[in-house]
C-alpha cells in the first residue's frame, strides 16, 4: 500500500469517525418556542432601543440630582495694561494701574427655588425610571407575541408542505389506477388525463409550499435572532389555560387581571403622576431663587502696591423674584395643566382599549377552540370518505370526479385543522398578553 493510499484510507476512517462519535456536529439546531423566547429578549434590536431609553431616563435622574448640589469652579485671569499710572499725594506716590495683574481663585456655587422646583424636578425623573422600565416590559410582551406569531407561521408552513406531500401520494396512486383501469379498458383517457392534471397541479402546490415554509423560517430567524440552518419542535399543549373562559363573568376576571397587571396601565398610571408633578414645577416659578456662593480669590499685581489686597474669600447672597416676564410663566402652568388633562384622559382611554383587548381575546379562544373541535370531526368524516371513494372507484363504482371532490375535501379539512391548531395555541398566548401576564408565563419557564 503506498503513501498516497494509506492517506486516504487514514482521511476516510477518519470522517467516518467523526460522523459516528459526534452525530450532532452536522445536524441544523433545534429550537422550543421556550428558546426562541429567551433568544429574543437577549438580541432584540428593538427590546435593545428601550433598554437604551431607560437608560437615558437614568440619566435624566443624575441631572435633575445635580441641580440639588452645589457647583465648585475654578477661575483665572491676566491682565496686561497699556502703561503704568501713579497718583502723586503729598504723602507720596501710589501706583493705581500696574503693569500687569494676575488673579485666581474658587467659587462655590449653590442656587435653589424657594418653590421646590429642584426638588419636584427629581421626583419626575424618578417617576421617569418606573414609567421606563414598564414600557420596557410592554415592548417585551409585544415583541414574544411577535416571535409566537411568528412561529407559529413557520408550523403552519411546514404542515402545509406535509399535507401536500401526502396529497402528492394519493394522487399519485390515484394517477397509477387510472392508468391501470385504463390498461384494462374499465377508464377512458379522460380519466387519466384528469388524474394527470390534478399530480401536476399538486407538484405545483408542493413547491410553493416549500418556499413558503422558507419564507417563514427567514421571518422566524430575522425576529427571533438566530442565525443559520435550524428547526422546530412543537410546543407543548397549553389547552388547560383555557379553563374559566365558558361564560361572560369569567371575562370580567381577565379585565381585572389585565387592569392590574397590563404594565401599559401601569406605565400611564405614573404618567398621571409625572403630569401633576409638572403642573407644580411649573407653579415653582413664581416663586423667587435663592443663590448663595462662596469665593477665594487670590490676586497679584506687578508693580505691587502697598494698599493692593492681594487675597480675599468672601460669600454672597442673593434672591431673585421676577414681577414681569412676558406671560411666560402664566403660559407654562396653563401648559402643565393642559397635559395634565390629555394623561387622564389617555388613562381612561386604555382602559376602556384594553378591556376590549381582553374580551376580543377571550372570544377569540372560544371561537378556535370551538373551530377546533368542529374541524377534527371534519377531518375523520374527510378521511372515510376518501377511503371509501377509493375503494369504490377501484371497482369501478366511482367515477374520477368523485375520487377529486373526495381528495380535495380532506385536503381542505387537513389544512384548517392544522391552522385551527396554531391559531388557538396563538390566541391563547394573545390572551396572556392582554391580560398582561406573558413575559411573567415566560420568566416562569425559563
Amino acid at each position: 500500500m503506498n503513501i498516497r493510499v494509506r492517506i486516504k484510507f487514514i482521511f476516510y476512517i477518519t470522517a467516518v469517525l467523526v460522523m459516528v462519535l459526534s452525530p450532532n456536529i452536522f445536524a441544523a439546531e433545534e429550537y422550543a418556542l421556550e428558546d426562541l423566547y429567551r433568544i429574543a429578549l437577549e438580541k432584540a434590536e428593538r427590546i435593545k432601543i428601550s433598554e437604551e431609553d431607560l437608560f437615558i431616563a437614568e440619566r435624566g435622574k443624575d441631572k435633575a440630582l445635580s441641580a440639588l448640589l452645589p457647583t465648585l469652579s475654578a477661575f483665572g485671569e491676566y491682565k496686561r495694561y497699556s502703561e503704568k499710572k501713579e497718583s502723586n499725594t503729598p504723602v507720596g506716590s501710589f501706583i493705581t494701574q500696574p503693569e500687569k495683574s494676575s488673579s485666581w481663585g474658587l467659587r462655590l456655587d449653590q442656587s435653589l427655588s424657594l418653590g421646590g422646583r429642584e426638588i419636584t424636578s427629581l421626583k419626575i425623573s424618578k417617576s421617569g425610571i418606573e414609567s421606563g422600565r414598564y414600557n420596557l416590559y410592554a415592548i417585551k410582551e409585544d415583541y414574544l407575541l411577535n416571535v409566537s406569531s411568528a412561529y407559529f407561521d413557520v408550523l403552519k408552513a411546514a404542515k402545509a408542505v406535509e399535507i401536500v406531500k401526502a396529497n402528492l401520494e394519493r394522487l399519485s396512486k390515484h394517477r397509477d389506477a387510472s392508468n391501470a383501469r385504463l390498461k384494462a379498458g374499465e377508464a377512458t383517457k379522460t380519466v387519466v388525463l384528469r388524474a394527470e392534471a390534478e399530480l401536476s397541479g399538486a407538484r405545483s402546490d408542493m413547491l410553493k409550499s416549500g418556499n413558503g415554509l422558507r419564507l417563514a423560517k427567514a421571518v422566524l430567524a430575522r425576529i427571533a435572532g438566530i442565525n443559520g440552518e435550524y428547526s422546530i419542535r412543537e410546543p407543548m399543549d397549553n389547552s388547560r389555560y383555557t379553563t374559566g373562559i365558558e361564560d361572560n363573568q369569567s371575562f370580567e376576571s381577565f379585565k381585572e387581571t389585565a387592569l392590574n397587571e397590563r404594565a401599559e396601565i401601569k406605565s400611564n398610571s405614573i404618567k398621571k403622576k409625572i403630569a401633576e408633578d409638572q403642573v407644580k414645577y411649573a407653579k415653582g416659578s413664581f416663586m423667587p431663587t435663592l443663590s448663595v456662593a462662596g469665593v477665594y480669590l487670590k490676586m497679584d499685581e506687578d508693580p505691587s502696591s502697598s494698599f493692593s489686597n492681594t487675597k480675599s474669600v468672601y460669600g454672597t447672597l442673593s434672591l431673585n423674584f421676577p414681577f414681569f416676564e412676558g406671560g411666560l410663566r402664566r403660559a407654562e402652568v396653563r401648559e402643565a395643566l393642559s397635559k395634565k388633562r390629555q394623561a387622564e384622559f389617555a388613562f381612561e382611554d386604555l382602559k376602556k382599549t384594553i378591556n376590549i383587548d381582553v374580551e376580543n381575546a377571550c372570544l377569540d379562544v372560544k371561537t378556535q377552540a370551538g373551530i377546533l373541535k368542529s374541524l377534527e370531526d371534519q377531518l375523520t368524516f374527510a378521511k372515510d370518505n376518501y377511503n371509501a371513494v377509493s375503494k369504490q372507484f377501484e371497482y369501478g363504482l366511482a367515477n374520477s370526479i368523485d375520487v377529486m371532490d373526495a381528495n380535495t375535501l380532506l385536503v381542505t379539512s387537513e389544512r384548517q385543522l392544522s391552522e385551527a391548531k396554531y391559531n388557538h395555541q396563538l390566541a391563547i398566548l394573545k390572551l396572556k398578553r392582554a391580560t398582561g401576564t406573558l413575559l411573567t408565563t415566560v420568566n416562569s419557564k425559563q
